[in-house]
C-alpha cells in the first residue's frame, strides 16, 4: 500500500507536465472568456440598431398607438397612397410598413391591416403591433359597452397573487426554478468532470498499455494500486485544472469587461428590464425593487455551506465509480476506437441524471421519480444536488434519504472497484483480442 502515493504522484506530475495539459489550461479560459465577451459585444451591438418603421394611418381609429420606445421609431406618413409609402420606406430603409386602411369600423381595419417589409419580419416587432391593435380594439369594444378610459384601465392592471409559507415568511414566484438552476449547475458540473477526466484515466490506460510500459510496471505493482493511483492522480490534475480555470476566468473575464465597456447585464441579458422598459409598461418600481430585495433574501437563504459540502462527497464518490468503470474500459481494449461499445452505456445514467432529474426536479423535488433517481448509485451524484437547494429536513431533503443515498454510493463503489480491478488485472496483458460482454464476464471468473 506504500507504493500508492508514489503512483498518485506519478500520475499527477505525468499529466500537469504534459504539453497538451498545459496548453488546454491556460488556453482554454482565454478561448471561453473571448467567446463570452464576443456575444456580449454582439448583443450590445445589435440592441443599438434601432429600428424604424413608417405608419401609414388611413383610418380615425388609431392615434397614439404606435409609441417610440428604446428599441423601435415609428415613422407617419400623411397624404400619400400605399404604394408611395411602400417606395419610401424602402428608399429610407426602414424596417417596415404598417398600414391601416380606411374602413367603416374598428373592426374591419384591424382585419385588413397589413405589415410590409423586405424580409420576413421579427416576432418581437409583429408581438408588439399585434398587441397594440389589440389593445385598441378591446378599448373601442369596451367604450360601445359603456366603459370609460379610466375604468378600462383598472379593469386591465393586472395583478400577482401574495405568497407566504405556513410560518408567515413571505416568498417569491419562480424561486423553485431558481432553485432547480442552481442544484443542476451543481449537477452538470460533476457529469462534465467524469466524462471529461474519466476519459483522461481510460485514455491513460490504453497508452500504457499499447507501449508495453505496464508490462514493467505490473512486475512491482499491484493492479489494484496502479489502478487506483491512476484515477486519484488525474482527478487531482483535473482539480487544480480546474481551479486554474475559474480563477483566471474570473480575472480575464472582469478585465474584458472593463476594457471593452461591456455592461455585464448583456451578459444575462432576454428577461430583465432596462430603465426605459419598466417606464413604458408602468412597472411598479418599488413592488419591482422588493422583489428584487426578496430573490436576493432568498437566495442567500440557501443551503450554500451544505450544499458545498456534499457536492464534494458526491463529486468524490461519483467520480470513483465512473473513473473505475472508465479505468476497466482502457485496461480490456487495444485502441480507443475499441471503447464506443462500452461508453455509451457509461454516459447514458449520467445523461438521464440530468434530463430526467431536472425535469423531475423541477416540478417536484420530492417526488417519487427525484426520490428514487437521487437514490440510484448512478444517477444519485446528480439528482441529490439538484434536491439540495430545497433545504435538508423538514420541507426539503429528508436526512434518512441523504443517509441512504451516500451509503449507497460507498457500496456501489466498493463493488465496481472490486469489479473494475479484476477486469483492469486481466485486461492490461490482453493483447490482439477484441473484448465482449462476454469475455469480461469470464475475466470476472478468473481467480486473484
Amino acid at each position: 500500500m506504500n507504493k500508492l502515493p508514489l503512483i498518485i504522484k506519478r500520475e499527477y506530475i505525468a499529466k500537469v507536465r504534459n504539453k497538451s495539459f498545459v496548453v488546454m489550461t491556460f488556453l482554454s479560459p482565454i478561448l471561453m472568456v473571448g467567446m463570452i465577451l464576443l456575444i456580449a459585444y454582439l448583443t450590445q451591438l445589435n440592441d443599438t440598431e434601432k429600428k424604424v418603421i413608417g405608419v401609414l394611418n388611413e383610418s380615425n381609429y388609431f392615434a397614439n398607438e404606435f409609441v417610440t420606445s428604446e428599441a423601435t421609431s415609428y415613422i407617419n406618413f400623411e397624404d400619400i397612397t400605399l404604394e408611395q409609402a411602400k417606395d419610401s420606406t424602402v428608399g429610407l430603409g426602414f424596417y417596415g410598413l404598417i398600414y391601416l386602411p380606411n374602413e367603416t369600423n374598428l373592426e374591419q381595419v384591424a382585419q385588413r391591416a397589413f405589415f410590409y417589409s423586405k424580409d420576413a419580419p421579427s416576432a418581437t416587432i409583429l408581438d408588439k403591433l399585434e398587441n397594440s391593435i389589440t389593445t385598441r380594439l378591446r378599448q373601442e369594444r369596451l367604450r360601445e359597452l359603456g366603459l370609460s378610459p379610466k375604468e378600462y384601465a383598472e379593469m386591465d392592471r393586472s395583478y400577482n397573487i401574495n405568497i407566504e409559507t405556513f410560518d408567515g415568511l413571505q416568498n417569491v414566484k419562480g424561486i423553485n426554478e431558481i432553485k432547480a438552476i442552481i442544484g443542476g449547475a451543481f449537477g452538470y458540473l460533476i457529469m462534465m468532470f467524469i466524462i471529461i477526466y474519466g476519459g483522461f484515466v481510460m485514455r491513460s490506460v490504453i497508452e500504457e498499455k499499447t507501449s508495453r510500459i505496464i508490462e514493467v510496471i505490473i512486475s512491482s505493482v499491484k493492479p489494484f494500486h496502479l489502478m487506483m493511483g491512476k484515477i486519484i492522480g488525474t482527478s487531482l490534475a483535473g482539480i487544480t485544472q480546474f481551479g486554474i480555470w475559474i480563477i483566471s476566468g474570473a480575472i480575464l473575464l472582469f478585465i474584458g469587461l472593463a476594457i471593452f465597456d461591456i455592461d455585464p447585464a448583456s451578459l444575462t441579458k432576454g428577461g430583465g428590464m432596462s430603465p426605459g422598459m419598466v417606464k413604458a409598461s408602468n412597472v411598479d418600481v418599488d413592488a419591482l425593487t422588493q422583489n428584487i430585495q426578496l430573490y436576493t433574501q432568498e437566495i442567500f437563504e440557501l443551503p450554500i455551506f451544505a450544499m458545498l459540502f456534499f457536492f464534494i462527497v458526491y463529486f468524490l464518490l461519483g467520480y470513483l465509480i465512473y473513473s473505475s468503470i472508465y479505468a476497466a474500459i482502457g485496461a480490456a481494449v487495444d485502441n480507443e476506437t475499441d471503447t464506443q461499445q462500452f461508453i455509451f452505456p457509461v454516459i447514458l445514467p449520467l445523461m438521464l441524471a440530468i434530463y430526467v432529474g431536472f425535469f423531475s426536479v423541477f416540478s417536484n423535488p420530492n417526488g417519487p421519480i427525484a426520490v428514487a433517481f437521487s437514490l440510484f448509485p448512478l444517477t444519485s451524484p446528480i439528482v441529490m444536488l439538484m434536491r439540495l437547494p430545497w433545504g435538508i429536513g423538514e420541507g426539503g431533503v429528508p436526512v434518512w434519504q441523504l443517509v441512504t443515498s451516500i451509503l449507497i454510493l460507498i457500496g456501489t463503489f466498493i463493488g465496481i472497484v472490486w469489479v473494475a480491478a479484476k477486469i483492469y488485472r486481466v485486461g492490461i496483458l490482453m493483447y490482439g483480442k477484441k473484448p465482449s460482454y462476454k469475455e469480461l464476464y469470464k475475466w470476472l471468473k478468473y481467480s486473484s
